[in-house]
């Protein structure tokens, strides 16, 4: 995948401002450790239900894409079957059979998502950015969808733009038209106002599956 920075560039100077990408890992770092600690007690519960409702590993790490390209190791509560991708990587589906019982409400709940903090902590993500695809998603969707690698400009997020206005039902285009409307416009208003908007979604539990 290219690397060149100006390759990535769409015209927003938050790209290479230091102030705001100081202020924005410090964000991350701060909010993502109070969030580790206050989520402490849901992991430890947690632990115990899905061990009791299927086998397998309670955590689960899967490669991902992060920013410019570089790949690292996505950490998530484990939602569906350990044979789940035994015929071949593929997208979950809408009341997906290989999703567990207690993975349904993890998923609508988007508890399951909350270990990626430590994945924040580590640089690999930010709390706002474009989702992280994997590997082989990402490869069909650029040859698929022209541009679709510039989603690579920022580090990929917790929440993001296109996961609250469509959650797991954009398309490649949708997705990418809202990621890059993102990295155009990115402040720290625009970050607030996903965040507030991300709160909504798990109150509602929109765009779950």
């Amino acid at each position: 995948m290219p690397a060149n920075e100006e390759e990535f560039f769409l015209g927003n100077n938050s790209l290479s401002s230091v102030p705001y990408l100081t202020v924005r890992r410090v964000f991350d770092i701060v909010l993502s450790i109070a969030g580790l600690a206050a989520a402490m007690p849901l992991f430890i519960i947690f632990s115990i239900l899905i061990k009791m409702d299927s086998k397998g590993t309670v955590f689960y790490r899967q490669e991902r894409v992060g920013v410019k390209g570089k790949y690292f190791q996505l950490i998530k509560l484990r939602t569906m079957e350990m044979d789940a991708e035994k015929d071949g990587p593929r997208w979950a589906g809408i009341n997906d059979p290989r999703v567990t019982r207690i993975g349904k409400f993890l998923r609508k709940t988007r508890i399951d998502e909350l270990p990626q903090l430590i994945n924040v902590v580590k640089g690999d993500m930010s709390i706002i950015g474009p989702r992280p695809e994997r590997p082989v998603f990402t490869e069909i969707f650029n040859q698929e969808t022209p541009g679709f690698i510039k989603r690579l400009a920022v580090k990929p997020g917790l929440t993001g733009w296109a996961q609250v206005n469509g959650g797991y039902d954009v398309t490649p285009e949708e997705k990418l038209a809202y990621d890059l409307e993102y990295i155009r416009k990115r402040s720290f208003i625009f970050d607030l106002k996903i965040l507030i908007l991300t709160i909504k979604v798990v109150v509602t539990g929109e765009g779950a599956r």
